[in-house]
């Protein structure tokens, strides 16, 4: 899988593509991320990427120009997704990612300050994607999300996969609560049935858990 970038701040995803199993599936050719920058695709002298909004506004918006030239710039793979991250698109789901999962290709496109110009998403874009119903200051951070929860479910990623079977959203509930050792911690005990080695109890008590702790903090996924 490809996945191609296109911010103002490369910076911003030095660290996080080289930590942890990102990082590890990154090095192994799982996935190959590539960062461009619009202000590279400018013609002014200033390098300008953004401007004021027509019929007046507060702040300023991304120019389209340099947009659909760091986009056209890169190659174009069978299967793609040009992606803009926007609190006014789709919401992430698990079952989103599962989908984006199997792409050749993903452009993620990265809005700063008031936002983009509309007809990069009229023209441009194939899909709105949102972190939540909230603002955040750029759309790097989204991305980064949409990456890792995508490049998780790859094969190879996870060293055990059938350990993605078994988590929260998979069967529409959430995840059962989980304990290690030690059995007794400040007086608070591991529940009895974890401990009794009689699976289909443990597996009976944990459909339980998921279906209360799913009525009591998701009714919504019910």
């Amino acid at each position: 899988m490809r996945i191609d970038i296109v911010t103002l701040f490369p910076e911003f995803f030095t660290s996080p593509l080289q930590t942890s199993l990102l990082g590890k599936a990154i090095a192994n050719q799982i996935a190959e991320v590539h960062l461009t920058n619009p202000r590279d695709f400018t013609t002014d002298k200033h390098h300008r990427v953004d401007d004021e909004p027509y019929g007046g506004g507060v702040g300023m918006l991304m120019k389209p120009d340099p947009i659909f030239a760091a986009v056209e710039s890169l190659p174009i793979l069978p299967k793609r997704e040009i992606i803009y991250m926007t609190p006014q698109g789709e919401p992430m789901k698990q079952e989103m990612f599962k989908e984006l999962a199997n792409y050749n290709q993903l452009v993620l496109i990265c809005g700063s300050y008031e936002g983009v110009d509309e007809r990069v998403c009229e023209h441009l874009v194939t899909r709105e994607v949102s972190l939540g119903d909230f603002v955040l200051t750029c759309g790097e951070i989204p991305a980064l999300a949409l990456i890792n929860g995508v490049v998780r479910l790859r094969p190879g990623t996870v060293g055990k996969e059938d350990s993605l079977k078994f988590e929260s959203f998979e069967d529409g509930l959430l995840d059962y609560p989980q304990y290690t050792r030690p059995p007794v911690f400040r007086g608070w005990e591991v529940p009895e049935v974890l401990r009794s080695g009689n699976h289909k109890l443990i597996a009976e008590w944990r459909k339980e858990q998921q279906i209360l702790r799913t009525k009591e903090r998701r009714p919504d996924m019910l």
